[in-house]
């Protein structure tokens, strides 16, 4: 066990945790942040899709000992002065979820992109999106929310 400082939603916290313990379990066990979600426990469904350093990365399977000094951000620290951002606006305002299990990672991707990308095409939305496994297929309501918060 070791001791971590770190950075999340802008607030600084210290857990102590196997070095190789995934940063997706520090955020559910240790801080009790339920909104990042374990899919696959692989990289490979996006439900656990946090940023780091600005990045979209998979929880999942990265190490805490890797995250110290560097800024992450989880579902929960993604509203802008305590409002919801553009995305998450677009998500509620086109009913996206269907069971909602994979949004959280779904959200956090498109939040990413659109911070790169402000007016993304059809293929870059595909482009980035793709890894994100939806099982009850909203991937049309998806891009279209996408479009709608780039648009706003």
């Amino acid at each position: 066990m070791a001791q971590y400082n770190l950075n999340i939603n802008g607030k600084a916290l210290q857990v102590e945790a196997d070095p190789s313990t995934p940063v997706l379990w520090v955020l559910r066990d240790n801080l009790q942040m339920l909104g990042t979600k374990f899919g696959c426990g692989m990289a490979q469904c996006g439900a656990c899709t946090i940023h780091i350093d600005g990045t979209a990365m998979r929880s999942c399977v990265y190490p805490v000992s890797a995250v110290e000094n560097q800024k992450i951000t989880t579902i929960e620290g993604l509203a802008e002065g305590g409002e919801m951002n553009k995305i998450q606006k677009a998500w509620l305002e086109l009913d996206v979820p269907q069971c909602g299990y994979c949004q959280a990672g779904q959200i956090m991707s498109a939040t990413a992109l659109l911070k790169e990308n402000p007016n993304p095409t059809d293929q870059d939305i595909d482009d980035a999106m793709q890894g994100n496994i939806c099982r009850c297929g909203t991937y049309t309501r998806i891009k279209k929310a996408i479009k709608t918060a780039a648009n706003s």
